[in-house]
């Protein structure tokens, strides 16, 4: 597999070894002691399972502390435009993000560890994403800031989303920053 970097240290683009041949193909889609390699430590403890239509974007979530959790993310079928926001105060690259294009051609994954924001777009005309997630779902921990908030600047390819009414009233970084519990370096 070949893993890459990106601006936001820790975010990680993961490009499996895929063995094709006219039965189709083959790869591995997680393999701990490997990713461990490359320092993804987290130990996932849920698997979860959207189907989205074109035009969708879900986030950007993440769960507060002590249900924070690491996500490792790819598309199965279509593709997305999948986001990754630095949340953790303090940090050289706070309100910064990365993207990716996930897609059941490329399986390409995208890691987002503890202290990151994190939602997607629907490219294709439906899609299904499969993560994993280091902590169990929490909805008394569940945050959302806004997908469009200004102050982050995310150049979404699309400019009015299917959003779900959680999605629609989120707040922005701005109102999180004031109790956000993510602090650079004790994430």
């Amino acid at each position: 597999m070949h893993v890459e970097s990106t601006a936001l240290p820790g975010v990680l683009i993961i490009t499996p070894r895929v063995f094709a041949d006219s039965r189709g193909f083959f790869f591995e889609s997680y393999h701990l002691e490997k990713y461990r390699a490359h320092g993804i430590e987290s130990v996932f403890v849920q698997d979860n399972h959207s189907m989205s239509v074109r035009g969708t974007v879900r986030g950007l979530h993440f769960q507060l502390p002590p249900a924070a959790q690491a996500k490792l993310v790819r598309a199965v079928r279509g593709t997305i435009w999948d986001v990754a926001v630095d949340i953790r105060r303090g940090s050289p690259t706070f309100g910064q993000w990365v993207g990716a294009e996930l897609s059941a051609e490329n399986h390409r994954q995208i890691y987002i560890p503890v202290g990151f924001a994190h939602g997607f777009c629907v490219l294709s005309d439906e899609a299904e994403v499969l993560y994993k997630a280091s902590h169990f779902y929490d909805p008394t921990r569940e945050r959302s800031i806004a997908w469009n908030d200004p102050d982050l600047g995310i150049t979404w390819p699309v400019a009015e989303p299917l959003l779900s009414p959680r999605d629609r009233a989120a707040g922005s970084l701005a109102d999180y920053l004031a109790d956000t519990p993510f602090v650079y370096g004790k994430v």
